[in-house]
């Protein structure tokens, strides 16, 4: 049942055994003061508003970035996603509620806007960056490393976060650990403006994404043992899939996902295949509801592990 689940999740954030990934779709929440784009067909019209396309790739968000990068270069792409990612917006309520969870050593944000770097921003503990970086402009490197400052750092902290404590200890040189690591797959507008949106951006990220190499180690040892909430993203088409899959790979048993609606083939065969147990509610009521600020939730169809 949706309350159980969410009685479920809401457990486990108490616990620090819940990692938070948000896709575009959570952009949503912030209604009429969304000034970004909030799905890849919206990005890919902002892409190709100022840019000739061809007809046949114009909806293809990738596609259109590669063909605008060979012809117009690459920093006519990177200013094209800055402009369309520069914003005044406040964070919605529920960043600023995941944010402040006390126990959150990682969120996962799979888009390019900045909204969950603000949120973090108000957090008392300490909390950096790992961003996906483009081989075009980084050739030889996967990740940069950020304090919540936006200080490029040369390597991560010597950090160690664990199942049994979401803060890791302090060495005995003190050096300044992360409590929370924002990790961006994708990259963002913000500190840097790096940004994976590209064909040959995916193609490089392909050719090593199943040992695991384009994934942060510290990302990698936070998960282990965690479950992933996935919120505001559909998994229809296979690049989708394969972040979800290889950024939550040897973690837990199970996971959840906020999915309305009816799911196609791909998705529930996806939800099989990770035992991810299915929520059937808009992302604004269950938002509401494991926020506490929403009205009860009603007993919905069962939920099964299979994506049902």
């Amino acid at each position: 049942m949706s309350a159980e689940l969410i009685d479920e999740i809401r457990a486990a954030f108490d616990e620090g055994l819940a990692i938070p990934y948000l896709g575009p779709g959570v952009l949503e929440l912030a209604g009429d003061a969304c000034t970004v784009p909030a799905s890849p067909a919206a990005l890919v019209a902002r892409l190709t508003e100022k840019a000739s396309v061809p007809h046949k790739i114009r909806d293809n968000l990738t596609a259109a970035a590669q063909f605008i990068e060979n012809f117009k270069h690459r920093n006519t792409v990177k200013a094209a996603m800055t402009e369309a990612f520069t914003n005044e917006m406040e964070p919605t309520d529920f960043h600023r509620y995941l944010a402040a969870l006390p126990k959150l050593p990682l969120l996962v944000h799979a888009w390019y806007d900045d909204l969950p770097n603000k949120a973090l921003a108000s957090r008392s503990e300490p909390w950096g960056v790992a961003q996906g970086i483009s081989q075009t402009e980084h050739y030889g490197h996967w990740i940069h490393y950020f304090e919540s400052d936006a200080t490029l750092l040369p390597n991560p902290p010597e950090s160690k976060f664990s199942v049994e404590s979401c803060a890791p200890a302090m060495a005995p040189d003190e050096v300044k650990r992360w409590a929370t690591l924002l990790y961006e797959p994708l990259g963002s507008i913000a500190p840097a403006q790096n940004y994976l949106v590209s064909d040959t951006d995916f193609v490089e990220v392909l050719t090593e994404i199943d040992i695991q190499t384009p994934v942060p180690e510290p990302v990698r040892d936070i998960r282990k043992g965690r479950h992933f909430l996935f919120l505001g993203c559909r998994f229809g088409k296979q690049l989708d899939r394969l972040w979800a899959r290889q950024v939550s790979k040897r973690s837990s048993d199970f996971h959840w996902a906020v999915l309305p609606g009816e799911l196609t083939k791909n998705e529930l065969r996806f939800l099989e295949e990770k035992n991810i147990k299915r929520i059937d509610m808009t992302l604004e009521a269950f938002a509401e509801a494991l926020m506490g600020s929403g009205a009860k939730v009603e007993t919905q169809q069962p939920e099964m592990a299979l994506g049902a």
